[in-house]
């Protein structure tokens, strides 16, 4: 299903992750982990505006006040509205740990994971961070924390760790941002490539970005297997609905690691995709600010 794709932005973003829409503003959200930047495309004219940040960079989310979360190497910083350095909210600095993917539940808290750069088993964890700054470590001994993502009715989180090959959910409490009962929801082991960054779509669809296997996944509700989208570059990171109706899906992919000749062969690889109408997807909560 190549035809579905189309390029949004070619480029050569050593690592990009994350998309998420802003409503507010019209545009994908999305980071280049190791190239330390957070970006701001807006698919009305086709710009891409780049902002540097000091450190590695997992995943920056839209606030109320129009600045960003982000999940940084060292932990949690807040980027204002008119730029600057972020400030800590929260700091856990570990050596060899980086920030990773991180979401916003529907009440506004950030979920965000973290890995370590060699990727050994039990180097990361999951954390609930409150606006405010506090902070908890939900599921620790984690090996790459990766997608996060609520039902439409907010009665499940599901979450992946990349090399357990599964997509994983738990009963939530909105309320609470406690979450229980942690079970398969499927598993991604069909593929030479592990699950990596999700979104779930407003008729509880859960799509998938199967890093080193070139494709985007989605699962119905009680975990079958519906549709698989082939990607133009075996590593994709994550994939996210934007648009003015939330109908388009922004598929983010990576070149971590090249070498000349995976250059050669996988040309668009780096590239920003979008896959116009595929669906309708849920809007991104922001965190309160």
């Amino acid at each position: 299903m190549v035809a579905d794709l189309e390029i949004a932005l070619r480029g050569k973003p050593v690592l990009g992750e994350g998309p998420t829409w802003d409503v507010g503003t019209g545009s994908l959200v999305w980071v280049d982990i190791l190239g330390s930047a957070v970006h701001r495309f807006h698919p009305g004219d086709g710009t891409d505006e780049v902002i540097p940040v000091p450190q590695h960079v997992g995943a920056a989310k839209p606030r109320t006040n129009g600045g960003l979360v982000l999940n940084l190497r060292d932990g949690i910083g807040l980027l204002d509205p008119d730029g600057g350095d972020p400030r800590w909210l929260v700091y856990w600095a570990r050596e060899g740990m980086r920030g990773n993917d991180a979401a916003v539940d529907p009440a506004g808290r950030l979920w965000a994971g973290t890995m370590r750069y060699d990727t050994a088993p039990g180097g990361g964890f999951l954390a609930r961070v409150e606006p405010g700054g506090r902070a908890r470590v939900v599921l620790p001994e984690v090996a790459v924390s990766n997608g996060i993502g609520w039902s439409p009715d907010e009665s499940r989180m599901y979450y992946i760790d990349s090399l357990t090959h599964r997509i994983d959910v738990f009963d939530y409490d909105v309320a609470t941002g406690d979450v229980a009962n942690r079970r398969v929801f499927t598993e991604v082991a069909d593929t030479d490539g592990v699950p990596d960054g999700l979104c779930v779509d407003a008729e509880g669809g859960v799509w998938v970005a199967v890093h080193g296997g070139g494709q985007v996944r989605r699962y119905t509700g009680d975990g079958a297997l519906d549709r698989t989208i082939e990607v133009p570059a075996k590593q994709v990171t994550a994939c996210a609905f934007g648009g003015d109706d939330l109908a388009d899906l922004y598929v983010t992919t990576s070149r971590e690691g090249f070498t000349e000749a995976d250059a050669a062969e996988q040309p668009l690889a780096g590239s920003l995709f979008v896959a116009a109408g595929i669906g309708v997807g849920l809007p991104s909560p922001r965190f309160p600010d």
